[in-house]
């Protein structure tokens, strides 16, 4: 495999696409490619499943002219979805080699659009830290700097395509999932408004977690937002179709915006001066395209008082997966079945009663009222990603006995992005700038609630303007 071959993969998925269709490259040299680029770097520790039979075999099925919007374009899973015919394990070994019967809907809608799928992406454990180092797979490593984390939980997916394996891959965010692991491998990061994406055919709703995936470009999340977006039959909860595509509306200059700016951490956490200056230096680039910008932090958005409240909303959660693990596998689950962190959150949960869970709920509904109010008078809000320097592989410890301190140190890390998940509103990780430690170095937007449009236009807009799609690892 030439060098030529295998880089193809750090170009859009779009264009990869388009080529394919053209018949100017193969389905299979582009599944070779990323076959090859798995092989190359297999230190990443990205992928727990690499189907090579199975995406030959289905890349061979794809001629020229394919009419599917991505038809032979590879792309990796997470590891916390349904493939059908595919080990699913939650990144626990509770769930040993179960095989799982069906597909999710965001999975089968990536395959109907035409995606080959290379393999499954590492995860933290039941998804639950901004690390991937789960104790069944080991830890997942950034293509920019081996020594640090490539975030989490969809590290595994964010250092896939930073490392050119694939252009594109599938990921969720309950908490920052998808702007994290973005954020610390010079990413597109964007996480849809709540509702947009289907969580079937198990889930009608959840009120943090959502599907997405993480690009090289605005442009390739905006069409994929397209693919994914839109109701399934029995969603308990969605979100109204958009007045015209993404990919139109990303396409298009934004108007002059009102912008609010603010680097308060959310836990009132110390931020990194780094974080802080990418942000200003954002809003310098904002009000040069002709949009105004404000310090301004949402009314409720800093309230250190509320961790408690998610707390016990997150542990409900983690609770859930692991009581659907047990059910998989048909026995109660025990203390060495999972991490130590799993396991305090579980017992957590356990050690509550409904109405303490739905009264957390409710305050952070009456939270997030209160934080979406600030946008009725601005368009859009500029503020960091993270709040710290990627992290050191091994700094968050999942089987301590201090689990919640250790759960703390995710707070700090990643402050900014929890807040939107408890709100529900569209937010996007962008990789604008390089730190002098030679890691990326991002800003995140946020937008009204079902505001992606405008989002990823403005996006869009900043990319062309100081491009970061050529900016790769040398590894």
């Amino acid at each position: 495999m030439t060098s030529e071959k295998t880089n193809i993969l750090t170009r859009s998925a779009l264009e990869l696409a388009d080529l394919v269709r053209s018949g100017q490259v193969s389905a299979r040299e582009l599944v070779e490619a990323a076959l090859q680029r798995i092989e190359d770097n297999q230190d990443l520790n990205a992928f727990t499943l690499v189907n090579a039979e199975r995406a030959l075999a289905e890349a061979e099925a794809i001629k020229p002219g394919d009419s599917r919007p991505f038809a032979g374009v590879p792309i990796a899973i997470k590891e916390l979805n349904h493939v059908a015919g595919e080990r699913y394990t939650l990144g626990s070994k509770f769930l040993g080699d179960y095989i799982s019967p069906f597909d999710d809907y965001v999975v089968r809608r990536l395959r109907e659009a035409g995606f080959i799928f290379i393999g499954r992406t590492n995860a933290p454990e039941f998804g639950i830290t901004p690390t991937t180092e789960p104790r069944r797979f080991g830890p997942t490593r950034n293509p920019w700097n081996r020594d640090v984390t490539p975030g989490g939980s969809s590290g595994g997916a964010a250092a896939a395509v930073a490392a050119g394996i694939v252009p594109v891959a599938h990921g969720s965010d309950g908490g920052g999932s998808i702007r994290i692991p973005a954020a610390c491998c010079g990413l597109v990061g964007l996480k849809p408004s709540r509702g947009r994406i289907s969580l079937g055919p198990e889930l009608g709703d959840s009120f943090l977690v959502t599907d997405g995936v993480i690009t090289r470009s605005v442009a390739d999340s905006a069409a994929i937002l397209d693919v994914l977006a839109g109701y399934e039959t029995g969603d308990a909860t969605w979100a109204l179709p958009p007045a015209e595509p993404f990919a139109v509306a990303a396409a298009r200059p934004p108007r002059p915006l009102r912008i609010a700016l603010t680097v308060t951490s959310p836990l009132l956490s110390t931020v990194d001066p780094t974080h802080i200056q990418a942000v200003y230096d954002a809003a310098n680039l904002l009000t040069t395209l002709g949009h105004r910008v404000e310090e301004h932090t949402p009314e409720g958005m800093v309230a250190p008082d509320l961790f408690p409240a998610f707390n016990v909303v997150y542990a409900g959660s983690i609770s859930a997966f692991i009581e659907y693990a047990a059910q998989l596998r048909g026995r109660e689950p025990a203390r060495d079945d999972v991490e130590r962190m799993s396991w305090g959150f579980y017992e957590l949960n356990r050690g509550l009663n409904p109405a303490h869970y739905i009264g957390s709920l409710a305050r952070l509904q009456s939270q997030a009222r209160s934080i979406i109010r600030s946008f009725s008078t601005y368009d859009v809000l500029l503020l960091p990603t993270l709040g710290q320097r990627p992290l050191p592989i091994g700094t968050v410890n999942t089987d301590a006995e201090d689990w919640l301190n250790e759960f703390g140190k995710c707070g700090e890390f990643v402050p900014f992005t929890a807040v939107w998940n408890i709100t529900g509103q569209p937010a996007i990780s962008l990789p604008l700038y390089q730190g002098a430690d030679g890691l990326p170095l991002s800003i995140q937007l946020v937008g009204a609630p079902l505001g992606e449009g405008l989002l990823l236009s403005l996006a869009a807009q900043l990319e062309a303007a100081l491009p970061w799609t050529e900016r790769l690892p040398r590894s």
